[in-house]
């Protein structure tokens, strides 16, 4: 994951089938699934076929993933997610998850004045 601010860093997409669209982009791009463990499940990064290089998720629409949409999105690098989630709302747009602690860092969904959703993501220090 690229981490430098302003920069887009990950996407990925949350869906209740997360086995089946994992199988679906294996067979259409190539990507060779990784699974990331959640606990009781797993989730999956994909992987590029030739270098084996991290390229998107699949996530299961459950726990921490439960409330975010239903498609393909990107992660944008902040050095400060609740700044960020702030300089949001007082510019037009709404926070819609979070800001919330994942993976030793914080993230939140947001929707821009033109309705379109995205993540900040602020990184571990």
């Amino acid at each position: 994951m690229d981490t430098e601010n302003g920069r887009i860093g990950w996407i990925d997409i949350t869906v209740d089938d997360a086995e089946g669209l994992r199988d679906f982009y294996a067979a259409v791009t190539g990507w060779k699934p990784d699974n990331v463990d959640m606990g009781d499940y797993a989730d999956f990064s994909m992987l590029t076929p030739d270098s084996g290089t991290p390229a998107a998720g699949i996530c299961h629409a459950r726990g921490s993933n439960a409330e975010l949409p239903r498609q393909w999105l990107i992660y944008i690098n902040v050095a400060d997610a609740v700044a960020s989630a702030e300089a949001c709302t007082e510019n037009g747009g709404k926070v819609l998850v979070g800001p919330k602690a994942m993976g030793g860092g914080m993230f939140a969904v947001i929707e821009d004045p033109s309705g379109a959703v995205a993540a900040l993501y602020q990184a571990p220090e």
